[in-house]
């Protein structure tokens, strides 16, 4: 039985070893892929993504402006490499 139980007990640390340590893809952007975590009240969205869609959506209305989506996917498509690392906020410009 404590054979049984120590085995047990070494799984579950083994995935908690696992899980601390183990690289998340969807961390940061990079490499034309864009990756936006968005909180909310019931736990959070994550929106990735790569290539054509990134160039779509770093340029669009919806990352242009001070709204939360925007403020948190500027900075993802300027790490992405889609849009340039001096894109002025709007509130900058007029």
């Amino acid at each position: 039985m404590a054979i049984v139980c120590a085995a047990i007990v070494l799984v579950f640390v083994g995935f908690g070893v696992w899980g601390a340590l183990a690289s998340d893809p969807f961390s940061t952007s990079a490499n034309g892929c864009v990756n936006v975590t968005l909180p909310g009240s019931t736990g959070g969205s994550l929106m990735h993504y790569c290539g054509a869609d990134a160039r779509k959506f770093c340029h669009s209305s919806s990352v242009q402006g001070q709204s939360p989506l925007a403020v948190r996917a500027r900075p993802q498509c300027v790490l992405a490499g889609l849009l340039p690392s001096g894109s002025p906020s709007p509130a900058a410009s007029h």
